[in-house]
């Protein structure tokens, strides 16, 4: 899911991390 990627990487980045495993 593009969408919900984008949210999730928006949260992920908080954390320090970039990369997700879709």
């Amino acid at each position: 899911s593009t969408s919900n990627g984008q949210k999730v990487l928006s949260r992920r980045r908080a954390k320090g991390r970039k990369r997700l495993s879709y």
